[in-house]
This record gives structure tokens, sequence and C-alpha cells, in this order.
């Protein structure tokens, strides 16, 4: 969960005690499976940026500022590995009605999801991996965090690090998500050289942001909107979470936001085509 702390350029997950984890869900009724894709026509593998120095993984913070006028909205769906409890308790993680907005408004999007929650909510997971209007990446199984002093989250140690976000790619596969791409987010956004050396055999590109919606806990959407309104540049990528209970702003923002970017010039699209315009730049 990403807060401001006094403007956009801070992100902050709360303590372990404080945190309310949003996630990110569609309703389970609405749309039927699509297909598989025909062994005549294979999907495109989606870029990726090659690795950093002494091969680390390369980390993505936005587009190209000269590339035209393209900003990604991405949405974060958290819930961490020891949350069971609560969801079996009646809380929910989901948001349909964002996922809904989005689907009316036809805004592509990227959805960086705890495997976790993708094992708690399989169906809509499933809806939203077969969504072409989306495109699913990890965002850890357990969103614990990759450093010390992330704050408050427990700590995967550098030996578990790897094998965290290769169990969230297995657990997308295993409730039918069709090609997860390979971006990861580190929960919280904490991450350091010894992370991004862990990563490295994994092959994935590490996706930050330029623009903190300030969406966590807010309850005045206006200055939600207004913090991202204030600050998309052409390239930018906007972190949003879907949750009704720690973000409950964020359809009401998704619905005001999206028709005033698109009137100011700029198209909506996925964290991919940012990073395939990117021609490898960071």
């Amino acid at each position: 969960m990403i807060t401001p702390v006094r403007s956009v350029t801070a992100a902050c997950v709360l303590g372990a005690t404080l945190v309310v984890l949003a996630a990110c869900g569609a309703r389970e009724t609405t749309r039927a499976p699509l297909p598989a894709p025909s062994a005549t026509s294979p999907v495109a593998e989606p870029p990726t940026l090659a690795p950093g120095p002494a091969g680390m993984t390369a980390v993505f913070e936005h587009g190209p500022r000269d590339a035209g006028r393209t900003v990604a909205l991405t949405f974060d769906a958290d819930m961490t590995a020891d949350q069971g409890p609560r969801a079996a308790q009646g809380e929910r993680f989901d948001n349909p009605g964002l996922i809904a907005a989005l689907r009316e408004l036809k805004v592509p999007a990227t959805v960086f999801m705890t495997g976790r929650w993708a094992e708690e909510y399989p169906r809509q997971a499933r809806s939203i991996g077969r969504d072409p209007l989306f495109e699913v990446a990890s965002h850890s199984y357990s969103h614990y965090a990759f450093t010390d002093h992330c704050y408050g989250l427990p700590t995967i140690g550098e030996e578990g690090m790897r094998a965290d976000v290769e169990r969230a790619y297995a657990v997308f596969r295993k409730v039918g998500i069709r090609d997860a791409v390979p971006y990861f987010r580190f929960p919280g956004g904490c991450h350091d050289r010894r992370a991004l050396e862990a990563l490295t055999p994994v092959g994935v590109t590490a996706v930050q942001w330029d623009v903190v919606s300030g969406d966590a806990f807010a309850t005045d959407a206006a200055a939600v909107s207004r913090e991202v309104l204030n600050g998309v540049r052409p390239g930018s990528v906007v972190v949003l979470h879907c949750t009704r209970s720690a973000a409950p702003t964020t359809e009401r923002v998704v619905r005001s936001v999206v028709p005033e970017l698109r009137a100011k010039g700029f198209r909506l699209v996925k964290v991919s085509e940012l990073i395939g315009a990117s021609n490898g730049r960071r």
C-alpha cells in the first residue's frame, strides 16, 4: 500500500498492525472466459528491459517523455500471506466497481497482483487475467518486503526472494491467468542492490512509478484526482490501488481522471507499451 508523504514524491506501506492491504477484483458472473489462443497465432512476448550493471534486474520508472502523450494507470492488488483469517472473517480485498469502471471506460491497465490474493479470489484473478484490456504482473506472492525497514512489512531473506516471485507466477498459472507479463513491483517499492541481484535469474523487469496517486486510505476523491492530474507527464506510470476498504475513493478517481486525461490529449496504455517504446532506455 503506497501513500504520499506531503506530496507525490514519496511512497509508503503502513506497518503490519495498520496495513489494510488492497486487492483488485472483478465481477465473477458478468464475463465468460475467453477462448484459449490459437496454436497458429502465438502471443507476442511482452517487451522487457535488458539487465542493468553487473547483470542486475532493470528498474523501469516511466516511459519516454518524447514518444507521445501516453500514460499508464497501474493498480496494486495487495494481500499479504498472513491475511487469510481476515478474509475468512468477511473482509473483502476486492473492488468490483473499480474493475467495472475500467471496463466501462475502456481503460487499458496493468494490475500488479500478489499470488496470495490470486489464491483467495481465483475466479476474479482469472477474469482479470483473461481480459485483453488488462495485463497481470507480479507484486510478489507474500507482499513481504525485499529490504529491511520497509514501512513495517515483514521481510523476506535474500535466499527466499526469487522463490517468492516465482511462486506468484505459479499461482497465476494454477488459477488460469494466461500470459502474465514478466514485470514485478516490489512491495512498498522497497529494493536495493541485493534484491535486484537476487531476481536476475527470474528475468523480470522491476516496475516502479513516477506519480503517486495518494489513493491509499484517502477519503477525498477530488484531492486524489488533483494529485494524479498535476503529476502526470508524457510517459508517466501512475500507482493506484484497488480495494473497497483501504482505498475507497479509487473508483471515483478513475471516473474523474480518465475523461480529463483524454481531454488533455493523453492516451492510456499498459506498462508493456511504455516499456516497448523505451527501446531499452530506463
